[in-house]
């Protein structure tokens, strides 16, 4: 009998290590400032900067062209989101709905793709 009250009381602690010992991602990674960098558009290199806020626990936001403020923000349809992914869709003149698909490579870049041409990500910090 005692060997089982030992077992279940080694058993119960590991349980309990095991528990408190992960650390919880941060669902913010991707709030905040970022600057998204298109390259070999068929407007050449674009630049994009957008505040992604988190609203009723989803984020939401807008693009702006970071060399022409005159130009009108492009309003984000949808975001998707994991723990290292994010997809940006908004709607293109030429497309209609299409996305930036973004890996995180560290804690403040991003790496990926709008259909075929290379995006980049980066926090911009205040």
């Amino acid at each position: 009998m005692k060997k089982a009250n030992l077992f279940f009381i080694v058993l119960f602690l590991g349980v309990i290590t095991e528990a408190f010992s992960q650390t919880t991602p941060s669902t913010d990674f991707f709030a905040g400032k970022w600057e998204i960098a298109l390259a070999g558009t068929p407007m050449g290199d674009v630049k994009f900067t957008t505040n992604l806020v988190r609203k009723d626990g989803k984020l939401a936001g807008e693009l702006a062209r970071a060399d022409d403020p005159t130009a009108g923000k492009r309003p984000i349809t949808k975001i998707e989101e994991t723990d290292k992914v994010l997809k940006i869709y908004f709607e293109s003149q030429q497309g209609g709905e299409i996305s930036i698909d973004l890996e995180k490579v560290d804690d403040n870049n991003l790496k990926g793709k709008l259909m075929d041409f290379e995006a980049t990500a980066k926090r911009i910090k205040d």
